[in-house]
């Protein structure tokens, strides 16, 4: 017996889902920190909440993960070799027609995910889960970006998340998502700071 699972059983979740979030905050706070282990840590971090999520039907949130792996790669990309230079990413602000534009792509993709998996599969709250997963898409890409907006929207994201993932009953993991609501007030006022002494 490996000496997470008594803990594991201790805060009534699995050993995979303790890990797993773990995981997620070290990731979540070494992106705050703009530390590039964050997109390497978080695609481990990802690839565990699939089966989670698969085991708990939500499809949506298990297919987002899906895409989370493909964007922690370009994501670690971009921090290392993106930019005009080739030189990696530094923190800059969207302006507003950005900022509709994605947030556009995440109502358009909330509504097609939404009547898919409401019409198409047995997955709990489909339309809840379809607009978070294609919201969290796009503040994902945002963060890849190091977009300063990033952190607003998960801000709003994750205060949502607790609440489905109480409700599902992962409680460990709704815990998870209130401390990367903190995490995200962090990331908007240490990026911001970062953006403003920068210019």
């Amino acid at each position: 017996m490996s000496f997470l699972e008594p803990l594991a059983t201790f805060m009534g979740m699995s050993t995979v889902e303790l890990v797993a979030a773990v995981l997620g905050i070290v990731a979540v706070w070494l992106t705050v920190r703009q530390n590039i282990w964050g997109w390497p840590i978080g695609l481990v971090m990802v690839v565990l909440y699939v089966w989670i999520f698969y085991d708990v039907k939500l499809y949506s949130d298990m297919l987002l993960q899906c895409v989370y792996a493909v964007l922690q790669l370009y994501g670690w990309w971009q921090w290392l070799r993106g930019g005009q230079e080739h030189q990696g990413r530094t923190v800059t602000s969207l302006g507003a027609k950005p900022i509709a534009g994605g947030l556009a792509v995440g109502a358009a993709g909330s509504v097609l995910l939404g009547y898919l998996m409401g019409t198409h599969t047995d997955a709990a709250l489909p339309w809840l889960d379809a607009a978070l997963t294609a919201f969290s898409l796009v503040a994902q890409f945002w963060m890849a970006q190091k977009r300063l907006q990033c952190w607003a929207l998960w801000f709003v994201l994750d205060v949502i998340y607790v609440g489905l993932f109480y409700y599902k009953g992962l409680y460990p993991t709704a815990v998870l998502y209130a401390v990367f609501v903190g995490l995200a007030a962090y990331g908007w006022r240490d990026w911001r700071w970062a953006l403003v002494h920068r210019r």
